[in-house]
C-alpha cells in the first residue's frame, strides 16, 4: 500500500497541531509566544502542556517519557522512566507533571567535562526546549532539552547553540532597526544538512574488527574498480538500497524530519539524504535522530550504515553540507539579494559581515569541523581544503570588486555602485556554477558550509556561525548607531570592510595545488590536523569573542579544548591497538597460512614432476617472506611509536606525537598489509577485501 505522507508526516511529533488540538486557546497562544518569541514558558502553563502530552503519547504508545540531550560526546543520550505512579490499592496511574517536563537530573558524572568535574560531582541537570518538539521513539516520548552541570556550566551542545542564535538575533535587529524595519521582533538562523552516508553488507561488516571497532577500514587494497569511471553518481537504485531508503523516509517522516532528496553518491555504495531547511536547533535535533534512524532502519534491511568521514581509502569520503541562511519572523531571507535600493545595502552589509567573520574567524570555522575522521577527508580531492575560503560566484564577486575599486559595475546597465542610491542589479539564484572545492559557498540565498564531517553534530559549526557574524554584526552596529549620516557610513563601511577582508575570496579550484602556495601568500591558515586547529582554540581573540556574547564561558571554552584533544587521542588509541590487532591475528597469520600452502604447492610439484622448477610459487614465496617481514618491523616501529605517545599527559603534546608520528607509522604499515592482500587467495583472506565491502551489496 502506498503510503499517505501528508498523513504519516509528524504523527510521532507533538507538533503545534497536535498542540492545538489538545490544549486550551489560551494555553496554546502563551505556549506559541514561546515557540515563536523565545519568552519564557511560565509553570501553569507547563503542566497543562505535560498532561496533554501525555495523554498524546500514551495513545501512541508510549510507556515512559526521558529527557533527550546532546552532550559533549558527539551523540545523543536518554534516561528513561515510565508515566507509572503507584496508589495506595497497589494500582497504579500515568503521570506527568510540568516540573518533569521541564527540569530532569540525569547523573554527569562519566559525561565529558574536560576535567572539570570530579566523578563524586554527579549532579547534571536537562532543561526542556520549549522551541524543539517532543517525538516518540519507540516506546518513549523524547524532550529534546539542554543539559547544564549543578554549577550552572553547558555540559551539551545545544546550550551553546541556542545562546549563539539568541546573540545572532539580538545584533541583527539592531541593524535592521537601522535601516528603518520596525516590525521585525525575532530572527533565526535555518539549516539544510545534506548527509552522507555508506551501506555495506551487514555479515561483511561483522567480520571487519576494524569497521566494529573503528567505522573505518584501517586495511584495504585497492578493489579492480572504484569510482573512476563516474558510474556510481545520481545512478539507478539498487533494490534493496531502495527499500532501505523507503524505509528510511517511512520513519524519518513520522518524526516530522523534512527528507526531501535522496540518491546515489560518487563512492559506490555511497549515498545521500538531503532535508529541506528548517529553524537551526530544530534542524540540529533532526540531524542527530536521523543519524540514530539511518543505523537502525539499515539493520532492518541486513545493512550497516558507515557515518565516518572515510571509511574506505581510495574513495570519496562523507560530508554533511550545511546550508546556513538567516530569516526574520516574516519570512524575509536576509541574504536573499533584493531588487531595491533599501534591500540591495541591506544585504550587502551582511554579506559584507559574513565575509569579515569568515576572515576573521578562520581557526574557529575550521575547529568547528576538527575530528579525527575529518582530518582523512578534508583536502583528499574530494571534500573541500583545510584552508578555509569565500566563494562568491563570478557575479557576485564582480559586484564586490566594482565597490572595493569604485569603478562601474561591468554589467548591461554599467552601474557605479553607490549603495542604498543607485539600484542594484538582481543577482539570479544560479548566476554562475557551483564549487564543490569551496568550504563557503555563496549558493543563491545561503551559504554552503562544505568542511563538516558526516558523523559530526552540526551544533559545533552552526554556534560558530551565529556567533561570529553576530560579534561583527555589533561591531558594524556600534559604528553606525554613531554616524550622523547613515548611507555615507554605511558606504565607507562596506568598502573598508570589504577591501581589508578581500583575501578571503576565491572563486577558483581548491583542488589543486597551487591553492595551497595561493592561499599562504594571502595569509591565510592551513591548519591541516585537529592538534593544528585546536592550539588555537584559547587565542585571546576567540575567548573575547564567545565571552563578550555570552555563547561560552571561559571555564566551558577551556573544556571544550580538553575534550577535542582527549577525544582525538581515545579515537586515534583505539585505531592503532585495533591496527595491532589485526596485524598479528589476522593478517600475519592468513599470510603464514598462505605460505604454508604455497610451499606443500611447490615441494608437491617437485616431488610429482622431477626437475620442477616451481619459479612461479618460489617468487611468491620469495616477495611474500619479504613482506611479512616488512610488516612485522611496521608494527614494532607502530607499537613503539604508539607508546610514547601515550606517555605524553599533556593532551596537546600526546595529539601532536599521533599527528606527526604514529599516523605515519599507521600509514606504512597499512601500505605493505594492502600489498600483501592481494597476493593471497580467497580461502586465506583475513577479513572481505573493499571489492566485496563495495560492491557486494
Amino acid at each position: 500500500m502506498a503510503t499517505n505522507v501528508p498523513e504519516l508526516f509528524g504523527s510521532m511529533v507533538f507538533n503545534q497541531k497536535a498542540m492545538q488540538a489538545r490544549l486550551s486557546k489560551e494555553t496554546f497562544k502563551a505556549l506559541k509566544k514561546t515557540l515563536d518569541n523565545g519568552e519564557p514558558l511560565q509553570l501553569d502553563v507547563a503542566n497543562q502542556v505535560a498532561h496533554a502530552m501525555k495523554e498524546w503519547a500514551i495513545e501512541k504508545g508510549a510507556t515512559h517519557f526521558t529527557h533527550w540531550f546532546q552532550p559533549l560526546t558527539g551523540i545523543t543520550a536518554e534516561k528513561h522512566d515510565s508515566f507509572i505512579t503507584p496508589q495506595d490499592d497497589g494500582t497504579v496511574i500515568m503521570t506527568f507533571s510540568g516540573k518533569e517536563l521541564v527540569k530532569g537530573e540525569p547523573d554527569a558524572s562519566s559525561f565529558p567535562s574536560g576535567g572539570r568535574r570530579a566523578t563524586f560531582e554527579a549532579r547534571g541537570y536537562t532543561v526542556w526546549d520549549p522551541t524543539a518538539y517532543p517525538f516518540i521513539k519507540e516506546h518513549t516520548l523524547c524532550i529534546p532539552t539542554a543539559f547544564c552541570s549543578y554549577t550552572g556550566e553547558a555540559l551539551d551542545k545545544k546550550t551553546p547553540l541556542l545562546r549563539s542564535m539568541e546573540a545572532l538575533n539580538k545584533q541583527t535587529l539592531r541593524i535592521l532597526r537601522l535601516f528603518g524595519n520596525k516590525t521585525v521582533n525575532h530572527i533565526v538562523t535555518t539549516v539544510g544538512a545534506e548527509q552522507e552516508y555508506f551501506l555495506v553488507n551487514e555479515k561483511l561488516y561483522e567480520q571487519r574488527k576494524d569497521l566494529r571497532m573503528t567505522g573505518r577500514t584501517l586495511f584495504g587494497s585497492k578493489p579492480p574498480k572504484g569510482q573512476e569511471m563516474d558510474d556510481q553518481y545520481f545512478a539507478a537504485l539498487k533494490p534493496i538500497i531502495v527499500k532501505y531508503m523507503e524505509d528510511l523516509n517511512d520513519t524519518l517522516w513520522k518524526y516530522g524530519i523534512l527528507s526531501k532528496t535522496e540518491h546515489n553518491e560518487a563512492a559506490p555504495a555511497q549515498h545521500e539524504m538531503a532535508p529541506i531547511f528548517t529553524t537551526t536547533n530544530l534542524s540540529t535535533d533532526q540531524n542527530q535522530l536521523t543519524m540514530e534512524v539511518m543505523k537502525k532502519v539499515a539493520r532492518r534491511h541486513g545493512l550497516v550504515c558507515l557515518l565516518h568521514e572515510k571509511p574506505f581509502e581510495g574513495v570519496n569520503g562523507s560530508g554533511k553540507h550545511n546550508n546556513w541562511s538567516m530569516s526574520t519572523n516574516e519570512g524575509e531571507n536576509l541574504l536573499e539579494p533584493g531588487a531595491t535600493p533599501e534591500k540591495n545595502a541591506q544585504f550587502l552589509l551582511f554579506l559584507t559581515a559574513i565575509i569579515k567573520a569568515v576572515d576573521e574567524n578562520q581557526d574557529l570555522l575550521r575547529i568547528s569541523v576538527a575530528s579525527a575522521g575529518n582530518d582523512h577527508r578534508l583536502g583528499a580531492h574530494e571534500a573541500p581544503p583545510a584552508i578555509i575560503s569565500v566563494y562568491l560566484g563570478d557575479e557576485l564577486y564582480a559586484v564586490l570588486e566594482s565597490i572595493k575599486d569604485g569603478k562601474p559595475y561591468d554589467n548591461k546597465a554599467n552601474l557605479k555602485m553607490t549603495i542604498g542610491v543607485d539600484v542594484l542589479p538582481q543577482i539570479p539564484k544560479d548566476s554562475t556554477d557551483r564549487n564543490r572545492t569551496s568550504p563557503f559557498a555563496f549558493t543563491g540565498n545561503k551559504f554552503e558550509f562544505r568542511s563538516v564531517g558526516s558523523s559530526l553534530s552540526i551544533a559545533g559549526p552552526n554556534t560558530t556561525l551565529d556567533s561570529i557574524v553576530a560579534f561583527t554584526l555589533g561591531q558594524f552596529a556600534d559604528e553606525l548607531e554613531k554616524a550622523s549620516d547613515f548611507n555615507s557610513a554605511l558606504q565607507a563601511l562596506i568598502k573598508r570592510e570589504i577591501t581589508a577582508h578581500w583575501r578571503i575570496l576565491f572563486n577558483g579550484n581548491g583542488y589543486d595545488a597551487s591553492w595551497v602556495k595561493e592561499a599562504e601568500k594571502r595569509g591565510l591558515l592551513n591548519l591541516r590536523t585537529l592538534p593544528d586547529a585546536v592550539a588555537h582554540y584559547l587565542d585571546k581573540k576567540n575567548i573575547k569573542l564567545f565571552t563578550d556574547l555570552g555563547v561560552y564561558t571561559d571555564v566551558e571554552m577551556k573544556s571544550h579544548y580538553d575534550i577535542k584533544l582527549e577525544k582525538y587521542c581515545k579515537v586515534l588509541n583505539i585505531e592503532v591497538e585495533t591496527m595491532l590487532e589485526m596485524i598479528n591475528k589476522d593478517i600475519l597469520p592468513c599470510a603464514f597460512r598462505y605460505i604454508n600452502e604455497v610451499s606443500r604447492a611447490a615441494i608437491n610439484l617437485k616431488a610429482i614432476v622431477p626437475g620442477a622448477r616451481a619459479f612461479a610459487q618460489e617468487k611468491l614465496l620469495e616477495k611474500l617472506d619479504a613482506l611479512v617481514n616488512e610488516l612485522a618491523e611496521k608494527e614494532a616501529d607502530l607499537s613503539s611509536c604508539h607508546a610514547r605517545a601515550k606517555q605524553n599527559e599533556d593532551f596537546m603534546a600526546q595529539a601532536r606525537a599521533y599527528a606527526d608520528e604514529v599516523i605515519p607509522a599507521m600509514a606504512k604499515a597499512r601500505a605493505v598489509a594492502d600489498e600483501i592482500e592481494p597476493l593471497l587467495s580467497e580461502s586465506c583472506k583475513p577479513y572481505p577485501s573493499y571489492e566485496d565491502l563495495l560492491f557486494r551489496i
